[in-house]
């Protein structure tokens, strides 16, 4: 009898949360407050608007580092599965305030893509990105093999992304579209999605694009003009850089003053308002010219085991719903980093995308740490004290 009441006593118990992922968490956050500070303190120190405080967008990245961190252990701590139904009670809310920013936002850097409440600004493109893995993870787990029937499984998820992507670029923000994008082909192919109609569907989706881009450039002809030289300025950073390729250019001096080993922590030189955002979607540029192509190397090489230790992590999980969920939040950060540092060197189109973890920004951050409580919490199940054990470590034990 007493082998049965210990069985009794463990059950349903929740395992530990996987500690090198926690821990590789909390040094990329710390990284990136470091980093700010860097990036910020030569101009927040002679704005009006940083009240010439040196620290200003370094204590403002603590506070979101601080509230998300908290957000972090709580959602760590609620077993993820509750996600799989209650997603509508976060879906919901952050979809109002997402159609609310076209009407009622505030505009910043040629994108109405800000909701201020009182002093306090959020982007709800942000966390839409979240509440979209959520929502995805729980449709195509309730599905199973009907996801792979093509008008049961592929149009009601297109359409729901076609929505969002539709009142994103309301705002404009095509970074955002572009990570969305991306990430729900990751879950859609992770869920076990056909891949011939999943290629047909992609056909589909970008002639519709296509006819509306088309109609759009007819009819603001300028403005799309402008947009397309930015979003081509890759190809030739030094074509036009006063204009559209000010940006990359002021980037690319960047990466060529680091060098191979970097001008030291705090010695950059396109931080002194020359680069824009330096401390925002150009953090990397900084990373790089501080600390060099080694440096960067490392930084590089320490956020791919990042991601793959999250990948790990959603694979393990014993059901559907948290390895879509758990992959859905890995490709996130992986689409948002690749877009992000592939904009800042040059090797695609810059499109506004923060580097997850490490660039300045509340509402990134805060997603970002909601995003790996739930990562953290299908850990937990994974690790639980009354999961079968595989055949292997059964041999083991005997």
């Amino acid at each position: 009898m007493k082998p049965q009441t210990t069985k009794t006593k463990t059950l349903g118990l929740r395992g530990r949360p996987d500690f090198l992922l926690l821990v590789l968490t909390l040094l990329l956050v710390g990284f990136g407050l470091v980093m700010v500070f860097s990036a910020s303190s030569n101009t927040a120190v002679i704005s009006k608007t940083s009240n010439f405080d040196a620290l200003y967008y370094t204590k403002r990245q603590l506070m979101w580092a601080v509230l998300g961190t908290i957000s972090m252990f709580v959602v760590m701590n609620i077993p993820y599965t509750v996600f799989k139904k209650g997603f509508i009670l976060y879906f919901i809310p952050v979809m109002i305030t997402l159609i609310l920013v076209p009407f009622v936002g505030k505009e910043l850097n040629g994108a109405q893509s800000w909701l201020y409440i009182g002093p306090i600004g959020i982007q709800p493109t942000e966390f839409v990105k979240l509440g979209l893995i959520l929502y995805l993870g729980s449709l195509i787990a309730k599905k199973g093999e009907k996801f792979r029937d093509f008008k049961k499984g592929l149009v009601p998820v297109f359409i729901i992304i076609g929505i969002i992507c539709l009142i994103i670029m309301m705002q404009p923000d095509l970074g955002a579209c572009i990570v969305i994008g991306a990430c729900s082909i990751i879950i859609i192919v992770a869920g076990g999605a056909n891949l011939k109609q999943l290629f047909l569907a992609g056909i589909i989706i970008c002639s519709v694009v296509a006819s509306w881009a088309s109609i759009s450039i007819m009819n603001d002809h300028d403005d799309w003009q402008y947009r397309i030289n930015r979003f081509t300025a890759f190809m030739d950073p030094l074509s036009d850089e006063q204009n559209s390729t000010f940006h990359l250019s002021r980037s690319l001096q960047a990466l060529g003053h680091g060098g191979i080993t970097g001008a030291g922590f705090g010695h950059s030189v396109q931080k002194l308002k020359y680069l824009p955002y330096p401390y925002s979607d150009f953090i990397f540029s900084i990373i790089a010219e501080e600390f060099g192509f080694i440096g960067s190397l490392l930084f590089l090489l320490f956020y791919l085991f990042f991601l793959w230790r999250g990948l790990l992590v959603a694979v393990r999980c014993p059901d559907s719903y948290g390895t879509i969920v758990g992959v859905g939040i890995v490709g996130l950060f992986a689409v948002q980093t690749l877009v992000n540092i592939g904009g800042v060197t040059g090797a695609i189109p810059i499109t506004g995308v923060t580097l997850p973890f490490v660039s300045h920004g509340g509402s990134s951050l805060i997603v970002s740490l909601l995003s790996m409580g739930i990562l953290l919490s299908i850990s937990r199940e994974y690790n639980r004290p009354d999961k079968p054990q595989s055949p292997q470590q059964q041999r083991r034990s005997r």
